[in-house]
C-alpha cells in the first residue's frame, strides 16, 4: 500500500535553489579564506576529527572545491540526490568538527541540522519523477 502526498512541484524547486545558496557562499569561502578556516579548525574542541582525515588546509580546499561543485549540481537540479549526498558527507564532520562542544556554535549547529532535513528530503524523495 503507498500513500500519494501532493507536493507543490515550486516548492521543491525553491527549497532546493534555498538549500543550495548555503553551500555555494561555503565553498566559495572555503577557498578564499583557508588560512582562516583552518585557525577555526585548530580552536575548535573536536578538531581530532578533522585531523583524522587528513591536512585541515588540504580539507578546507577539497571542501570547498566539492560545496561549489555539488552545490552547483544542487541549484541546477541535475543528479539532485546524488549532489544531497555528497554535500551531506561534508556537512557532517564540518558540523561535528567546528559546532560540536562549544556553547557559542549552538545557533550554527541547528541551522546545520535544519540544512541537513533539507538535504534529507532530497536523499529519501525522488524528486526528479516529481518535477516531470
Amino acid at each position: 500500500m503507498s500513500t500519494h502526498i501532493s507536493i507543490s512541484r515550486r516548492s521543491i524547486q525553491v527549497l532546493r535553489i534555498m538549500v543550495s545558496g548555503i553551500f555555494l557562499v561555503a565553498g566559495f569561502n572555503h577557498l578564499i579564506h583557508v588560512e582562516k578556516t583552518a585557525q577555526r579548525i585548530e580552536q575548535a574542541s573536536f578538531k581530532g576529527i578533522a585531523h583524522f582525515f587528513g591536512e585541515p588546509q588540504w580539507l578546507i580546499i577539497l571542501s570547498g572545491i566539492a560545496m561549489l561543485g555539488a552545490g552547483f549540481l544542487f541549484l541546477i537540479g541535475y543528479k539532485t540526490k546524488w549532489a544531497a549526498i555528497i554535500l551531506m558527507a561534508i556537512l557532517i564532520p564540518i558540523s561535528l568538527t567546528v559546532q560540536v562542544g562549544q556553547i557559542t556554535t549552538l545557533g550554527p549547529l541547528f541551522k546545520n541540522i535544519a540544512i541537513l532535513g533539507g538535504l534529507l528530503f532530497f536523499i529519501l524523495n525522488d524528486t526528479d519523477k516529481l518535477l516531470k
